[in-house]
């Protein structure tokens, strides 16, 4: 997987909150957000909770990404 571009402190805030409130179940939580915001036509937000998803998955992974110094 890519690195996310985490678009600022925010985006990033968001996402540690819904992996300290739901746990495992934080992209689902995040995801329905993004389909909650699509529904209303929100396509700012949409794309904003579909950002705090994948940045979810790569604050989860223990994978090691970019360089190690």
């Amino acid at each position: 997987m890519d690195s996310p571009f985490i678009n600022g402190r925010p985006a990033l805030a968001d996402a540690s909150d819904l992996i300290e409130h739901y746990g495992p179940e934080a992209c689902i939580e995040a995801a329905a957000r993004a389909e909650r915001s699509r529904d209303l036509g929100n396509v700012s937000r949409f794309c904003h909770w579909r950002q705090i998803e994948r940045v979810i998955v790569a604050l989860s992974s223990d994978e090691v990404r970019g360089t190690v110094h």
